[in-house]
């Protein structure tokens, strides 16, 4: 009589605790930067400000605006900037999230998938909110933005998100296990970034010995991809998003397997020294 029974939900009730459960996860970590969620997105958007500000001043100072596609040059900029910082900011959110040792682990309904699909759609929350009030704000007070294909370039930023969320599922599943290495591997990957994204420069003015140096990162095809969707004037030659596409599905698959493991060995004593 006093025994508990178990409850059995149906799929689509499973379904939805589930998506209640992200939604409410997602909230939490877009609330993670500031208390005020509209002050984490202004920071944010503040961030990308200054990027473009940074980069069009060094454009401007070194003579560098020739070497740019015919058409809006902010645009230009600010097609290869949105682009890194959303694939930074969700790698760096997925490897920062609970990991099968957090607290927040100890809550029933609560478990690592729940944290990696939160970390990662609030990630691509701010970023693509803070593209839309940039853009917005750019087209009525500075000049008309016109993309010539809308939905491909948007697909790109998506592509963007997807990869970076894939490179930091595998090192979230690497974690646990050597912490030390995967923070340095995070910030030289990021900071190498910086040049080996693309965003400075176009695929199709490289020559082949250098075009070698960069075609092997996924963001480099989904930056330059995306200039061929949103400027009528480039046709980029040397890059394909599908590549950037398989390399995601491929590190999403190692990363879960990866995770897996990990969740099944993982201690909270192996932190416990450092």
């Amino acid at each position: 009589m006093f025994q508990a029974t178990k409850r059995t939900d149906g799929g689509i009730s499973s379904a939805l605790t589930l998506l209640e459960l992200i939604y409410h996860s997602v909230v939490r970590s877009v609330r993670k930067t500031h208390n005020n969620a509209f002050a984490a997105i202004f920071i944010n958007v503040l961030q990308m400000l200054i990027f473009v500000l940074v980069f069009y001043l060094m454009f401007s100072i070194l003579g560098l605006r020739g070497s740019a596609i015919r058409g809006d040059f902010l645009l230009y900029i600010m097609s290869g900037i949105f682009l890194f910082i959303t694939h930074t900011k969700s790698m760096s959110a997925v490897v920062g999230s609970e990991g099968p040792a957090s607290p927040m682990m100890q809550h029933a309904p609560m478990n690592t998938i729940i944290a990696i699909a939160s970390a990662a759609i609030g990630a691509l929350y701010i970023q693509v909110l803070s593209l839309g009030i940039i853009l917005f704000g750019y087209h009525v007070a500075i000049a008309p933005v016109v993309i010539e294909e809308p939905a491909a370039a948007f697909g790109m930023l998506i592509v963007s998100w997807f990869t970076g969320v894939a490179l930091g599922l595998v090192l979230l599943a690497l974690k646990p296990w050597m912490p030390q290495v995967v923070s340095i591997f995070s910030t030289i990957y990021q900071r190498a970034n910086m040049i080996a994204s693309g965003k400075m420069f176009v695929a199709n003015s490289l020559p082949g010995f250098m075009l070698s140096m960069f075609d092997w990162n996924p963001l480099f095809h989904a930056i330059d991809q995306a200039r061929g969707f949103v400027f009528i004037n480039y046709n980029p030659r040397y890059t394909d998003w599908h590549y950037a596409m398989w390399v995601g599905i491929v590190l999403v698959m190692i990363g879960l397997m990866g995770e897996f493991y990990t969740r099944r060995h993982a201690s909270l004593s192996w932190s416990a020294r450092r």
